[in-house]
């Protein structure tokens, strides 16, 4: 009598499983890499690739019974359906947060461009700033850094509130008309009281 399934029925087309895991065992070793390449093509990351491939060879090892022919052509899409299962369940149990740190590696890439320019203008701002006469860089930095009133900035100096205005609007009037030599490198004149 000749050889069954597990089910009872006889192998398919006629073959034994052992011709067919003979059949198997001789494609993937003359093509070890090729479940691993097939893999990866089919959108598993190289670094899974691997146990995507050992696991696509077990599964067909384990199912080599629904195989009907052992021709390299019914063999090679045999194993592609096999690999290409085998690909989406790993991607289904991929966390679908791949998407988000891929984002936020690009969002990180911008944030970095981002705070590489704030801190050239800060650099810049803050060349023009020492650039300016102490006269009108110290009330310019009471008034924006301190927060103090005019007032408090002529008391502080020993000069009366309204000079205190004139030299922090002197100061900033100086800032703005030399914007350009700020971002270039290049500190500003010192403006000339």
């Amino acid at each position: 009598m000749g050889e069954h399934t597990a089910t009872g029925r006889p192998p398919r087309g006629g073959l034994a499983a052992a011709d067919r895991r003979q059949a198997l065992t001789a494609m993937l070793a003359a093509e070890p890499h090729r479940l691993r390449r097939r893999s990866i093509s089919l959108g598993v990351r190289p670094d899974d690739a691997d146990d995507a491939a050992q696991i696509a060879a077990m599964r067909a090892w384990r199912s080599i019974d629904a195989l009907d022919a052992t021709d390299p052509g019914t063999m090679c899409s045999w194993l592609d359906v096999i690999a290409r299962r085998t690909a989406i369940d790993l991607h289904r149990r991929t966390p679908p947060t791949d998407g988000e740190v891929e984002c936020e590696r690009l969002r990180a890439a911008q944030d970095v461009e981002r705070a590489v320019e704030t801190q050239a203008r800060l650099a810049a701002a803050l060349r023009s700033i020492r650039a300016l006469a102490p006269e009108l860089r110290e009330p310019l930095l009471m008034s924006a850094v301190d927060g103090l009133s005019a007032t408090e900035i002529g008391d502080r100096l020993g000069i009366s509130a309204a000079a205190a205005r004139q030299r922090v609007s002197r100061a900033r009037k100086a800032l703005a008309r030399h914007p350009a030599g700020a971002r270039a490198g290049s500190p500003p004149s010192r403006p000339v009281d």
